[in-house]
Order: C-alpha cells, then structure tokens, then sequence
C-alpha cells in the first residue's frame, strides 16, 4: 500500500470521525465478527483502500477477503470476513464502504462498456472527469474493470485542446512548441475536423491524435488517413448506445468521463455476526 493511498485513506477517515466517534464509544471494545455483503453483480474493486480503513483504526484487526480486485460479485455474496475490536469496525465501517461502492461503481460500469467493445481492437481509456482526491483510486479501479488509463494529471502528458491551440495561434506552433519544450513526454492533439486531422499528420512527431465529437461515418474517414501513421482516440458524446459503432470504425481508443462520473454506487453492507468470548 502506497503513501499516497495512506494519505487518502487518512483523509477520508478524518473527514469522518473528526474529533472521535461518539456514538462508537457507546460500545463495550469487544473483539467481534462482521463481514461485508455486496447486495447486486458487480466488479469489485477499493479492497486495498477499504482494507486500511479498518488497520488505521485496528492494527490488528484479521480480514479474509473472499474475493479478489476485479472479481464478480453475486447478489448476496460476502465479499470478506472481519474480526477486530467492535468500536475500531464501526468507526471504520461507513469510510470503508464508501471506497468499495465508489470504486466498484467506476469497474462496474468500465467492465459493462469494455464488453460491449470486447470484438473490436479498441481499448477504452478513463478522463480527469474523476471524483477530487480520488483520481488514483478511479483509475486503479478503471484498470480493474479492464478499462486503460490515460494521463494522470496535467504533469505527464502534453495535451493541446481548443483552447491550447487557440491561444498558441495555430496547430502547427502548438505542436512544435510542445515537442521542443517537452521532448521526453507524450504529446496528444485534439482535432475537430478532417482538415485539422491532416494538419496534425503532415507535422507529424505526436503520439496520439484526439478525433473530437467526431460522426461515426467520419471517424471511420480519420481512422483511414491515419491508419499506419499515429493513434486514433475518440472522445465526445460515447456511451453505451453507440460506443460499438464507434469501436467498430477501428479507431485505437474511446474515452469516456462517464466511467469517473456517471457512476451509481454499488449496494453493499457489513453485519455483525458474533461476539466473541
């Protein structure tokens, strides 16, 4: 587990209990059992980041996950078994859920779009469109889904937009100032029309091109002129209803916000089972 998902963890965590849980300290601190129980089919994933929301609280609390990251829950499945201190597990309860819903809502709904694509060559990538603080988490969820990530931040990959390009003056200065300025990075170039489409192979030197709102008749036209010479990705206006008649043009990715954003939360719960003598 990484310091930055501890630093998360910790966040999330503080958020909650703030000053102490004062409803938990109600409780006699016995050892007891739980286990959480995931209500609907799901891809799982946030089992790390759940996992340490019970050990910041409990070092030594036991948990046996029944599933692994990525797996496929059933309805009514257990997806692990708990045994620790009965004020530490409740404290830790609503944090850790809400990591497993959030999570496993991202992979659900990656897993369900990859499917639907699983015949053609095209990998769907995620977005920045991800919840704040929880990019990392989103994305590693994505991954779990069988999704592909794109850049992380704004720090390790050039990607000239509109408005990039815009303020720059042209396609052409944009480009040549991103591969002088930044020659070790990935250089990715939105385009909105065929026209443009060809300015950006003609330069030449970027790793991917950006095919934007594109109709699925002319992307099928960018993949064609693009064939052999960069990578396609086509983002704008994808989902489940048409994301096949994308993928089925060719083209190298599909990226979609809606994997971050437009997620609905995974039904799950913990019960307490036995207190231990």
């Amino acid at each position: 587990m990484t310091k930055l998902m501890h630093q998360i963890v910790l966040s999330a965590l503080s958020e909650d209990i703030g000053t102490g849980d004062i409803s938990s300290s109600l409780l006699d601190d016995k050892l007891v059992s739980a286990k959480i129980i995931c209500r609907e089919k799901a891809v799982i994933s946030g089992l790390d980041y759940a996992a340490l929301c019970f050990y910041e609280l409990d070092p030594n609390v036991a948990i046996e996950w029944q599933i692994e990251e990525g797996g496929i829950s059933e309805p009514g499945q257990t997806l692990c078994l708990l045994k620790g201190l009965s004020r530490a597990m409740i404290s830790a309860e609503r944090t850790a859920l809400n990591f497993l819903q959030t999570l496993s809502a991202t992979a659900t709904q990656t897993r369900h779009l990859v499917d639907l694509i699983v015949h053609t060559k095209t990998k769907l990538l995620d977005t920045r469109k991800t919840l704040p603080n929880l990019r990392h988490a989103q994305k590693q969820a994505v991954k779990s889904g069988g999704g592909v990530n794109h850049r992380m931040g704004l720090f390790d990959c050039v990607m000239l937009k509109e408005n990039h390009i815009s303020a720059i003056g042209s396609l052409e200065g944009a480009i040549d100032r991103a591969l002088k300025s930044f020659p070790d990075k990935p250089v990715i170039v939105e385009v909105e029309t065929l026209d443009q489409l060809d300015q950006a192979l003609a330069i030449g030197g970027v790793t991917r091109i950006l095919c934007d709102n594109f109709d699925p008749r002319v992307l099928a036209d960018a993949v064609g002129k693009a064939s052999g010479k960069c990578p396609l990705e086509a983002s704008g206006n994808i989902d489940e209803s048409n994301i096949q008649e994308y993928a089925e043009t060719g083209v190298d990715y599909i990226s979609i916000g809606a994997i971050t954003k437009h997620i609905q939360s995974i039904d799950l719960s913990l019960q307490f089972e036995i207190v231990a003598k």
